[in-house]
């Protein structure tokens, strides 16, 4: 089993990113068996939850005219309008109901501030604003995060690259996530993770 200088961040398996929910991501659902086995192999395990409120900037919804998947300025850079999604308190934003690590330690919520959209688990997306994840780790003595769930080129990659930046060793388990692949976006995210030295792995070869 991974012991205390490792985390395992199981990022947004959440009931409306599977088939069927409000942003779903192809064949998400094929991810929580394998988390439950990888998380089966951590001493300590981490969850992320995207808790948007009703009115979060992030959605089409709440910008007149636009539709999904559209792009808007926002004052903190260009953003992607989701589908309304993982609303607070909303079985939506539940985790998924087969996700089996009750030993994790923390749960940390992302996307709760109206104004600001947050992919990564460590840095809101005004590139700012801290979570308190990379402070929790440090006082934790963990030197390396690894990443899965939901999806790839988002919320996983951010959190991964957002790890290396925190000064941690980061790995993806690419077999334990999924991807939305929206313009690109995921040969884009695997580029990016591969320059900022993010390792790459599948989860039967995490001893």
């Amino acid at each position: 089993m991974k012991g205390s200088t490792d985390v395992l961040v199981i990022v947004d398996v959440q009931n409306d990113f599977m088939p069927g929910g409000a942003l779903a991501v192809a064949r998400g659902d094929e991810v929580v068996p394998v988390v439950n086995a990888l998380a089966g192999r951590f001493e300590h395990v981490v969850f992320t939850q995207d808790w948007h409120p009703l009115d979060h900037v992030s959605f089409a919804a709440n910008h007149p005219g636009r539709q999904p998947f559209e792009t808007v300025r926002l004052p903190y850079g260009e953003q992607v309008l989701w589908p309304t999604h993982c609303v607070q308190g909303t079985p939506g934003a539940e985790m998924h109901a087969e996700l089996k690590a009750a030993h994790a330690r923390l749960v940390i919520r992302k996307g709760y501030r109206r104004d600001i959209d947050s992919y990564s688990g460590f840095v809101e997306a005004d590139r700012k604003t801290p979570t308190g994840l990379a402070g929790y780790l440090r006082e934790s003595g963990v030197r390396r995060v690894w990443c899965c769930g939901l999806a790839t080129d988002y919320c996983v990659a951010w959190t991964a690259l957002d790890a290396r930046a925190a000064g941690f060793d980061a790995v993806v388990v690419e077999d334990a996530c999924r991807a939305i692949d929206l313009d690109g976006s995921l040969g884009r995210a695997w580029r990016d993770m591969e320059a900022a030295g993010v390792e790459r792995t599948r989860a039967d070869e995490v001893r």
